[in-house]
């Protein structure tokens, strides 16, 4: 253990200002990537920025968005958006491995990190200079810590690199959908906003795994709509704006057991309550949500619904996500024609 220092397992010796909280709500943390004794460093090559952050970061600076990207890094060590508190997470290969590291990983293995660039120490080294601005994904060169109470995936040698990261970027979505199922038993409906996207159409996937009796998708335009009539993921496909909440409500008709939200955009809180019957489950996890709203929109609607919020982490979740992508063809599908839209 020589020249190694020890730390904090959740990474309380990275943060600089303020001192003594989590990684995650601190506004500035140490990127150097000498590693202490239970932390692994990466040599990163691709950020994977979360929907909401991208979006909300696309329309407010436009063309500048690589420029608001470096600035968020170079400020705060991390990557974190302002405005919505959220970030992503990154491909990469592990360079260092402290000698206490409880993560299994060694020098030389490919990996996706399961845990939020929110909490990740942070450097970016190429001025992101070859990224556009036009993906999500961004490629770059840097370097990134894990912690000892950290988490993050071997890349299979079966799926491209870009799309073993899409499918990891949301794999708690599917994994939760599938318990809450499961759990609700048998003759359970369930519908689920943004069932064209990523984490939609997974956990469209993982509800009919799990035995849902009627699965509904709510998308936002017909052309969405026949994508995910054409992977056979759902009963229904139904349109509707996710926040206008009678417009779902109307069209999700009959309320479901289970509303899962996988819409990247606010104001989807009480349309989710709506489609829900009482003594049913609503599961958040859009990094857009407003869990005020939903609180406060759920008590004065005078609905009786549990409300959850998706941690992005159960355990197994990425081996089940990968394994959806594998055995769905419809998923596969829907996540191929996203990255052929992608420039």
């Amino acid at each position: 253990m020589s020249g190694f220092p020890v730390g904090s397992p959740y990474g309380l010796h990275r943060v600089l200002d303020p001192v003594g909280v989590l990684p995650q709500q601190a506004r500035r943390l140490d990127p150097d990537p000498r590693p202490y004794a239970d932390e692994v460093v990466v040599d990163v090559e691709r950020l994977n920025l979360d929907a909401a952050s991208y979006r909300q970061l696309c329309e407010e600076h436009g063309d500048d968005v690589r420029a608001a990207v470096l600035a968020i890094v170079v400020e705060r060590g991390k990557m974190q958006n302002p405005v919505t508190g959220s970030g992503g997470m990154l491909l990469g290969t592990v360079r260092a491995v402290g000698p206490d590291s409880p993560l299994g990983l060694r020098p030389g293995d490919r990996i996706a990190t399961l845990v939020s660039l929110t909490l990740t120490p942070l450097r970016i080294t190429d001025g992101l200079a070859d990224w556009d601005g036009a993906s999500e994904q961004v490629p770059c060169a840097g370097t990134a810590v894990l912690f000892g109470r950290s988490i993050a995936a071997v890349l299979p040698d079966d799926l491209p690199d870009a799309l073993a990261l899409s499918v990891l970027d949301v794999c708690g979505a599917p994994a939760l959908t599938d318990r809450v199922v499961r759990e609700a038993g048998e003759g359970v409906s369930v519908c689920v906003l943004g069932g064209g996207g990523k984490s939609g159409s997974l956990s469209l996937a993982a509800a009919r795994r799990a035995g849902a009796d009627r699965v509904v998708a709510l998308v936002p335009t017909e052309a969405e709509a026949d994508a995910v009539r054409a992977a056979g993921l759902a009963d229904q496909v139904v349109l509707a704006d996710a926040r206008d909440p009678v417009a779902v409500a109307e069209a999700v008709g009959a309320p479901v057991d289970v509303t899962v939200v996988c819409v990247d955009v606010p104001g989807c809180e009480h349309g989710a309550i709506l489609a829900t019957a009482d003594g049913g489950t609503v599961v958040f996890f859009s990094m857009a949500t407003s869990f005020s709203a939903a609180a406060l929109g759920a008590e004065g609607l005078a609905a009786d619904v549990r409300m959850l919020v998706g941690n992005g982490y159960v355990p197994g979740h990425a081996a089940f996500a990968l394994d959806l992508l594998r055995a769905e063809p419809g998923v596969r599908a829907l996540f191929a024609a996203r990255e052929t839209r992608s420039p």
